[in-house]
């Protein structure tokens, strides 16, 4: 990976990869015909192929930004995981909106997305073409077949530890699924590629999955703090659990607050501390943020060229007066703003007091009349490829932000949370010096801190949103909150309504794409759709 001894090495040839749950007209077979065993004929070939599991989350195909894309059938515009999990998450809800008319696009905030939707249906291939190199990967790293092909001493083992990881990333694309979509179908390294469709599961079922995973591996993780940055460790295992325990009540109907607890703390506990400087989070250097960094998606301007990540996080809030070489850039694309509902969040949305207000209004209006024009609708400063010493990132395309998919301040804002609703093991006097901790480094002293009684499950919110927002959270958030599709909580163009309206409550899940339903008589539609 980016900064360490791990680097992206993506084969160049690869095994025969083919999603057996997937559409035929989204045909996920080889372009050659190298097999499983020319590719893990050795230690170096395992350590390729492992690459492979982690560059998928940056990469969308082997060369570069366009060409010979991983999933076939789909535009590499289109297959990006962060910038179609990111558009999922965030632009259905308060914290974006988008200029474009993309196919489909437009779809997310107006919450009318339907089962052909194209970026649903990337997203979803995405993930389950991730799945599936984890998969193939734990089925060629079993003792067994280590052993059979000659692999034995420190390469045996530091095998069996990527093992452990590409089972945490498989857990980690399951918790999305489950999240975005509700019941999916389910293949593991037991079924063999494309040889039965696989069986769709429940939400609770596929909940208790990770669960268990999760669990299981915990033994053979690198301990918490101590593998090579943007590696999983038993950290990313504690944080993921707390995440899927905090959002319990929603994929299983049963509450877990007591056990978010516990494993918020265990990440907490793991010597984790914040940065100095909120502003600094998102910047061309951040691969230095390891403090508070849990697990990262790794993005290097020379190395991981794609049209999503980070360089699409970076660009895209770029447009009407903004200058782009300030961003460390060497264009805007004139897309994605925020509504009045996030800005107002903040008191003061200088920055001059809370400074994770990174917000952009000279020559925006905080209304948007208009989805598609640009200046309507404030912008958002928080993605920079610029370093600390104020030069730009190694490319003015591509930036070097590296993407935190865990990081300390959900841990301490998941631990208060679930504090406040009824879990046990903690309490409300930790939760609030941690909620204060957080605010401290956001305004730069202690003006910001809140008291006791100021501690509700709603300031929780408010603040989950203030500090991660851009994060790919919100959606997930005011779903478990009960103000996602409700007409308890409304903002600019929800539904479609420029004042905003509710709509209706199957929209908490995405529909299952429509080539998939097709092809795989296993699975039954979501409700609505």
């Amino acid at each position: 990976m980016k900064h360490n001894n791990f680097k992206i090495v993506i084969a160049t040839v690869f095994m025969v990869f083919i999603l057996a749950s997937c559409a035929k007209q989204l045909d996920l077979l080889p372009t050659n015909d190298v097999t499983s065993t020319m590719v893990y004929k050795d230690a170096t070939g395992y350590k390729q192929a492992f690459a492979k599991v982690y560059a998928s989350f940056a990469l969308t195909g082997n060369n570069g930004p366009a060409g010979n894309g991983d999933i076939q059938g789909i535009d590499e515009g289109t297959s990006d995981f962060l910038r179609l999990y990111w558009k999922a998450q965030e632009l259905s809800t308060d914290e974006a909106v988008v200029s474009w008319g993309d196919p489909g696009i437009q779809d997310f905030h107006n919450m009318n997305w339907s089962a052909s939707n194209p970026m649903l249906t990337g997203l979803y291939y995405r993930s389950f073409y991730q799945i599936t190199l984890a998969n193939d990967f734990i089925r060629q790293a079993t003792d067994a077949n280590l052993t059979a092909r000659g692999i034995t001493g420190a390469d045996a083992d530091n095998i069996k530890k990527y093992r452990a990881e590409a089972r945490f990333l498989r857990a980690y694309q399951y918790s999305i699924l489950m999240d975005l979509f509700g019941s999916v179908p389910v293949v593991t390294e037991a079924d063999l590629l494309g040889t039965v469709l696989p069986k769709q599961k429940t939400r609770a079922e596929i909940f208790a999955y990770i669960e268990s995973e999760l669990k299981a591996i915990d033994a053979d993780l690198v301990d918490a703090r101590k593998n090579e940055y943007g590696r999983a460790d038993k950290a990313a295992a504690w944080a993921l659990l707390a995440r899927i325990y905090l959002n319990a009540q929603v994929y299983t109907g049963s509450p877990k607050n007591t056990e978010a607890v516990t494993y918020s703390k265990k990440v907490i506990d793991a010597g984790y501390s914040l940065i100095s400087d909120y502003t600094r989070l998102m910047r061309a250097d951040n691969n230095l943020n390891t403090s508070e960094f849990i697990l990262t998606i790794n993005y290097d301007g020379l190395k991981t060229q794609n049209w999503g990540g980070t360089t699409f996080l970076t660009h895209a809030p770029i447009g009407g007066s903004m200058t782009a070489s300030s961003f460390g850039v060497d264009g805007g694309w004139g897309g994605l703003r925020t509504t009045k509902a996030f800005s107002d969040k903040f008191t003061d949305i200088t920055g001059a007091t809370d400074k994770r207000a990174q917000i952009y209004t000279s020559g925006q209006s905080a209304d948007i009349s208009d989805l598609t024009k640009f200046t309507d609708g404030y912008a958002i400063t928080k993605f920079k490829n610029i370093k600390a010493d104020g030069t730009a990132g190694s490319s003015l395309t591509f930036p070097d932000i590296d993407f935190p998919i865990f990081r300390l301040s959900e841990m301490y804002l998941t631990y208060a949370e679930a504090v406040l609703r009824g879990g046990t093991g903690g309490d409300a006097a930790t939760a609030l010096t941690y909620i204060n901790t957080i605010r401290q480094r956001a305004y730069g002293n202690t003006s910001g801190n809140i008291t006791s009684a100021q501690l509700t499950t709603d300031f929780i919110l408010d603040e989950r949103c203030r500090e991660l927002y851009w994060e790919g959270f919100r959606r997930s958030d005011l779903i478990r909150y009960g103000k996602f599709v409700e007409s308890t909580y409304v903002w600019p163009w929800k539904g479609g309504v420029k004042s905003g309206t509710s709509v209706d409550a199957y929209r908490k899940v995405y529909p299952i794409p429509s080539a998939d339903i097709s092809s795989n008589t296993n699975l039954k539609q979501n409700t609505g759709y």
